[in-house]
C-alpha cells in the first residue's frame, strides 16, 4: 500500500510531536529564563521555515507516468490484430462505424462486435492522463489493472483512470493500453 504509513512510524510521529509539545510548553510556560525563550522561538522559525520551503517551494519527487500512445486490439489468444495510435488527441469514441457515423476507434471487425454499441465508450485526456467512460452501453466497459486480478465492470458515465499495461473490456472485446 503505497502512501500509507505503517502502525510503527504512526507512533513514532506521535511520540515526537507529543515530547515536542511538552519541550515548548516547559520553555514559553514554565522556564522564566528568556534568553531560553527567545533561542527557542530563533529555532522554531528556522525549523518551520525549511519545512515550509521544502513541502511548498519544492516540488514532490514523482515518478513520471508513461505517456499511454496506443491501444491494441487483442485475440482471444493475446495477439496483436489492430492498433489505434492515440498520442496527440483529446478525446476519440470507441464502437462500431456505421452510415450514421464514424468513431475513432472502429470495433466493427472485431469477433465479440454484436455485442458492441454504434458509440459504446469515449476516451478523454487532460492533463493527468487519459480516462475512458461509458456510454450508457448495453453490455458494459470493464477494466483490468495492469498487474491486478479480475476485470471490474465500470459505472456508467463515470470516468476511470487508464495505465499503461490495462486491458479495457469493450463487451468481450479486449484492448490493451500501451
Amino acid at each position: 500500500m503505497k502512501g500509507r504509513k505503517s502502525g510503527w512510524i504512526i507512533g513514532i510521529d506521535i511520540s515526537i510531536g507529543v515530547l515536542a509539545a511538552a519541550a515548548l510548553l516547559y520553555v514559553f510556560f514554565i522556564n522564566t529564563d528568556n534568553t531560553l525563550k527567545m533561542y527557542t522561538s530563533l529555532v522554531c522559525a528556522i525549523v518551520l521555515s525549511v519545512i515550509g520551503f521544502i513541502y511548498y517551494r519544492i516540488p514532490v519527487d514523482q515518478p513520471e507516468r508513461e505517456a499511454i500512445a496506443k491501444l491494441i486490439l487483442l485475440n482471444e489468444d493475446g495477439e496483436s490484430i489492430k492498433e489505434w495510435y492515440i498520442q496527440g488527441e483529446t478525446s476519440l469514441l470507441i464502437g462500431k462505424s456505421s452510415g450514421q457515423g464514424e468513431v475513432d476507434i472502429d470495433l466493427t471487425d472485431a469477433e465479440y462486435a454484436s455485442l458492441i454499441n454504434r458509440e459504446h465508450a469515449v476516451l478523454n485526456r487532460n492533463e493527468t492522463g487519459w480516462f475512458i467512460e461509458d456510454i450508457d452501453s448495453g453490455s458494459g466497459v470493464g477494466i483490468q489493472k495492469s498487474g491486478r486480478g479480475p476485470r471490474g465492470r465500470q459505472e456508467v458515465e463515470e470516468p476511470h483512470r487508464l495505465d499503461i499495461g490495462d486491458i479495457v473490456y469493450i463487451a468481450n472485446t479486449r484492448l490493451l493500453v500501451k
